[in-house]
């Protein structure tokens, strides 16, 4: 039996027989979404995001996604979904989560002041450090997975192709402390008033080094003035410069599998 979802499965059906008490208003695919189907439902009670995963690999993930969130809400600075982890009559796992509101940083980081962007900058280097700095001791192993085996299994047992993603230097660079692994512009929000009020999808998350979170920020085009900002706070520059050609290997070796698998998901966010 798949455990996974496709968008032919009944998925508005599902998302009602989940939510009896809300009536629901609309529903929305969110077509950038690349490891799970995302739907926003807006409710008479509010809205939400439901996330369908679209293969085995991330059917795994996303129940790690739910650990992670649930274990990091509260634990910084920043607004983190609190996330619910269901499971359909097939015993498919998917999520739900109230919507954070906000404006994701990829949608708004061209037209930020240099104000904006330096404040952003100080906003997502805080996160990374206190999110390292998250007391892993009572942790469920869903959280202490580390990124070096999620990324290799991604590439040896997910992508059609292998690609260089300098698997070795990354695991022999790890530590025990938890990385989001996934840091990118479209997973920070910002509030009215251009300020990082929260950070979402943690798919990727587990333990690593911090700097794979600094480098992935860097990783995907962005004003120069911002990533000149945001790096100032970190020391260990080579470092991330490698890591960050890492995580365009995997950026484009995805964007490959997406692009033959799924072709109705946008990438224009590459």
């Amino acid at each position: 039996m798949a455990k996974f979802f496709t968008t032919k499965d009944p998925l508005d059906k599902i998302i009602a027989e989940t939510m009896p008490e809300h009536r629901i208003l609309r529903t929305e695919h969110i077509l950038t979404g690349w490891t799970n189907i995302v739907i926003e439902v807006t409710t008479d009670k509010g809205a939400y995001f439901f996330r369908f995963p679209r293969n085995p690999f991330w059917s795994k993930m996303i129940i790690k996604d739910a650990a992670v969130c649930n274990y990091v809400d509260g634990k910084t600075s920043y607004y983190t979904p609190q996330m619910r982890l269901c499971y359909d009559s097939k015993n498919r796992p998917f999520s739900v989560h109230k919507k954070i509101e906000g404006y994701t940083l990829g949608d708004r980081i061209y037209h930020l002041s240099h104000t904006a962007l330096a404040g952003v900058a100080y906003d997502v280097a805080k996160f990374i450090k206190e999110l390292s700095s998250v007391d892993l001791k009572d942790a469920p192993k869903e959280v202490k997975y580390p990124l070096s085996q999620f990324l290799h299994e991604l590439d040896y047992k997910h992508y059609d192709k292998h690609i260089d993603a300098d698997h070795e230097y990354i695991k022999s660079k790890e530590e025990a402390k938890l990385v989001h692994g996934d840091l990118n512009l479209g997973n920070i929000l910002l509030d009215k008033n251009d300020r990082v009020i929260g950070v979402i999808d943690f798919c990727f998350a587990g333990t690593g080094n911090p700097n794979m979170d600094v480098a992935r920020m860097v990783s995907r085009p962005a004003p120069k003035e911002f990533e000149k900002e945001f790096l100032s706070y970190f020391n260990d520059k080579a470092e991330i410069e490698r890591m960050k050609k890492a995580w365009k290997h995997i950026d484009n070796g995805y964007a490959e599998h997406i692009r033959a698998k799924f072709p109705e998901i946008n990438l224009n966010q590459l």
